[in-house]
């Protein structure tokens, strides 16, 4: 069985720090550690959608399966989600999917779109892509824990089953319980997101009545991982993923796992005591993770002593297959008008994570979401979310000589979600109970500290001391130079994932006299045009305390 996860849309290879995993085989060494943290390790460059084609051709024999664990689509580059990432689910269809669980990405456009992606059809608004009338997948994708909550039905199909040499091998699909809280309300609409385990305990039960014994959960939910390790091995830092794992019904013979973007192989035990494998393979197509294992034909289950896994990176250094280089070439000239359009241009490299917190790129969407919402919105403040900061501006991959010209398809790269700008009031208060519930912790491995931190427009200060009890860590916030008081009554500019209490910031649903405006995209590509060339902005807008 050869699993991938978390390819989101990227079919041409992915850049910068997306390129890279750490590889025991890689042909490249960090001899200072710039690029891994760790001096001497080997990482290969690693990702591209002809070069994971190629790999699954020297990976398959007869007797492969190919599944997924979710976020093949959304998020994803231009080329793929200018035209709903038809693109992406027809390269994956003709690899040969079988199945896949959902993502929360599989969710961005709601569950009517998801449906159109299986079954066909041109899409409601936008019509036809330029490759005809969308035929639809030969695969579902599954979700034994999404129903619908008008009766409790089930929205998807929660499993698959696939009979290879007389025996039933079935897949349970699972999508993180916590999508509600990171994908906007309107994909989400009409629909639950029960506890991952028991959805797939039910599930397991009914399979086995039928007769499946043989029981592969595919889940998008991972764990994080200590930095920087051998993607075969487990260095995992137990959280959902390995609740999820340890807690499925014993029957369950495999767990392949997603939504964390990490690289791992790990063997958990089961409420029987049984050990069973549990894996993921990174993301954006730079690892295949690769499980050989024997069924017995009597019991018709896995033989779980036979089970081996590994993790195989996507390098570049095999020839990449010429049939999807031409299929990638097809789409690119398609695409070529809207993506290499200039929109502006930078005076140096505007990154995503020079800083902690607070980042040069963070800052200056923030600053164009604040523009844009002025006039109509009356906003006051811009607050953006990390997560939807996808990639860097690069001075010297900008342009065709590397000018530092910013086009729409780069731009897109930052911004990939399509998230409707819109504004809020809320009172000084609330804004500080907003900001407390950021999150700044140390790092237990490296020291350093990890976060969930809003990127603030130039017209927001204020203090955060991370050595304070939660609660009381932010103070003096200032807006436009001037003290916050708590009675006084805010405009505040954000995308509608954040105003819908996206990543756990509650306090926006809140928000009172709601105003929607631009694109995210379009008041970024706005921004660029009318303020070109820009320098990364000067961070410092967060006096942080630690």
């Amino acid at each position: 069985m050869l699993t991938i996860n978390d390819l989101h849309g990227n079919l041409e290879p992915p850049t910068g720090s997306s390129s890279r995993i750490l590889d025991p085989n890689g042909a490249n060494v960090d001899t200072d550690g710039s690029l891994t943290g760790i001096p001497g390790a080997k990482y290969s460059i690693a990702g591209g959608a002809s070069y994971l084609v190629a790999h699954l051709k020297q990976l398959r024999d007869p007797n492969t399966l190919l599944v997924a664990a979710g976020d093949l689509i959304g998020a994803s580059p231009l080329l793929s989600a200018a035209y709903h990432d038809e693109p992406t689910v027809a390269l994956l269809d003709k690899q040969g999917l079988v199945t896949s669980s959902a993502g929360n990405h599989e969710f961005d456009e709601g569950i009517d779109e998801l449906n159109r992606i299986m079954n066909g059809g041109c899409h409601p608004v936008d019509g036809c892509s330029p490759a005809g009338t969308w035929k639809g997948t030969n695969f579902d994708y599954l979700g034994a824990n999404v129903v619908k909550e008008s009766n409790g039905d089930y929205a998807l199909p929660p499993y698959f089953v696939k009979k290879i040499h007389g025996v039933d091998i079935g897949f349970i699909g699972l999508v993180t319980q916590t999508t509600p809280s990171i994908v906007t309300a309107a994909g989400i609409k009409g629909l639950q997101f029960t506890e991952e385990v028991a959805a797939a305990n039910k599930v397991s039960k009914e399979l086995a009545k039928r007769g499946v014994k043989a029981q592969v959960v595919l889940v998008h939910e991972g764990d994080n991982i200590t930095p920087n390790q051998d993607p075969s091995s487990c260095p995992v830092v137990p959280g959902n993923g390995s609740r999820i794992a340890t807690g499925l019904d014993p029957q369950i013979d495999l767990v392949i796992s997603g939504h964390s973007h990490q690289a791992y192989v790990c063997t958990v035990k089961d409420p029987a005591g049984q050990d069973r494998v549990y894996t993921q393979g990174s993301s954006f197509g730079r690892a295949i993770t690769q499980i050989d294992f024997q069924v017995d034909r009597k019991t018709k289950d896995i033989v779980r002593s036979s089970v081996v896994a590994k993790n195989n990176v996507v390098t570049r250094t095999v020839t990449p297959d010429p049939e999807t280089e031409a299929y990638i070439k097809t789409w690119q000239e398609r695409v070529s008008t809207v993506a290499n359009k200039p929109i502006g241009s930078i005076t140096a490299n505007i990154g995503r994570g020079t800083n902690v917190g607070e980042t040069p790129l963070g800052d200056l969407i923030a600053d164009a979401q604040l523009e844009a919402t002025k006039d109509g919105g009356n906003a006051e403040i811009a607050l953006m979310n990390p997560g939807g900061v996808r990639t860097d501006l690069s001075y010297a991959q900008s342009g065709a000589e590397g000018d530092g010209v910013v086009t729409y398809g780069e731009a897109f790269q930052v911004q990939p979600f399509n998230n409707l700008m819109q504004v809020v009031t809320l009172t000084g208060a609330q804004l500080k109970a907003l900001l407390e519930q950021q999150i700044w912790t140390v790092d237990p491995v490296t020291g350093g500290l990890t976060q969930r931190i809003l990127q603030p427009s130039s017209s927001l200060t204020y203090t955060f001391d991370t050595t304070k009890p939660v609660g009381s860590r932010v103070s003096d916030i200032k807006i436009n130079g001037a003290a916050v008081t708590d009675t006084q009554q805010i405009r505040v500019a954000a995308n509608n994932f954040l105003v819908g209490g996206g990543d756990g910031f509650t306090v926006f649903t809140q928000g009172t006299d709601l105003w929607s405006g631009p694109l995210d995209i379009d008041a970024f590509v706005a921004y660029m045009g009318a303020h070109s060339p820009i320098a990364p902005p000067a961070t410092g807008r967060i006096n942080l305390i630690q």
